[in-house]
């Protein structure tokens, strides 16, 4: 059982990934820097990449809200795992977003992204009450 520090916040959970540096580089942070560098890759690379990094931060969003209630993560994770449709449907040309359609989801994922996370915390708090994920 790990002890809090007296810098930690008394309504932070120790079990939330979000919130320390390392874990979150690992599990964010890294998915995040595969996406920037597979630019520079071939379309079906960038598009396997991109898939697998969502996957990646999606399910780490909801397995963190399962774990600590960290109110975002009940949204992003979903959001992350909805993002895949479109960077698969524009990655293995099913449906084109243009010449630009990279940058385009790029944005969407980063922009939706912090949207959420900020809104929903902004909203109803850092931690929701009940851990029960979409309860």
């Amino acid at each position: 059982m790990r002890v809090r520090s007296l810098v930690q916040s008394i309504d932070q959970p120790v079990n939330d990934w979000a919130s320390g540096i390392k874990v979150f580089l690992l599990v964010w942070g890294l998915p995040i820097g595969a996406m920037i560098l597979s630019i520079l890759l071939e379309p079906f690379a960038r598009t396997v990449i991109w898939i697998a990094a969502l996957a990646w931060m999606g399910g780490a969003c909801l397995l963190n809200a399962r774990r600590c209630g960290r109110t975002h993560c009940y949204y992003t994770g979903p959001f992350f795992l909805f993002m895949t449709i479109p960077v698969a449907l524009h990655g293995f040309d099913v449906l084109s977003f243009g010449i630009e359609g990279w940058r385009w989801l790029g944005v969407a994922i980063g922009v939706g992204n912090g949207g959420i996370w900020y809104l929903t915390e902004k909203l109803w708090g850092r931690y929701r009450q009940d851990t029960t994920p979409y309860s």
